[in-house]
C-alpha cells in the first residue's frame, strides 16, 4: 500500500481536514496519554471515548479533570461534563475541546480497548525488531 503525500500549503492542508469524512477523522482524535499510562501501556496516544477521564492542559478550563460525555466526529471536539458555560437563558452548555488540548488520566477499558492496546503494543514491538 503506498501512501500518500500530504501537501504542504497550509491551505491544502485545512482543506483536507474540513472535507475528510468522518470515518478518517478518528485518528485526528487522538489524545496524549498520562505519564503513568504511558509506562503501563507503553503507547504514548490513544483515541478519545466516552467514558474516559482527561484533563484539560489548555484554554480557558486548563487543570480541569472532567469525564468524556461526547466525541464528535464531525468536527473533531470532545465535550467534557466539568467544561460547561451558562448561555443568557440560564442552560448549561457543555463547551467544545480539540483533543488536542487534552491528556487521558484514566481509561474506560473494555474489551475492544484492550484488543486495540495489545495490538498497538504489538505493532510498535514488531518494528523495533
Amino acid at each position: 500500500m503506498v501512501k500518500k503525500v500530504s501537501p504542504k500549503a497550509p491551505k491544502k492542508q485545512r482543506k483536507q481536514v474540513h472535507a475528510a469524512p468522518v470515518h478518517a477523522n478518528k485518528k485526528r482524535l487522538n489524545c496524549r496519554l498520562d505519564e503513568f499510562l504511558q509506562e503501563e501501556y507503553g503507547l504514548r496516544s490513544l483515541v478519545v471515548k466516552e467514558g474516559d477521564l482527561v484533563k484539560i492542559m489548555r484554554g480557558q478550563f486548563r487543570d480541569t479533570e472532567g469525564k468524556v460525555v461526547r466525541v464528535d466526529y464531525a468536527d473533531i471536539r470532545v465535550f467534557l461534563d466539568n467544561a460547561t458555560v451558562t448561555k443568557a437563558d440560564g442552560k448549561e452548555v457543555n463547551v467544545p475541546v480539540h483533543p488536542s488540548n487534552l491528556m487521558l488520566v484514566k481509561l474506560e477499558l473494555d474489551d475492544e480497548r484492550k484488543k486495540l492496546i495489545e495490538r498497538k503494543v504489538m505493532k510498535i514491538a514488531e518494528s523495533e525488531e
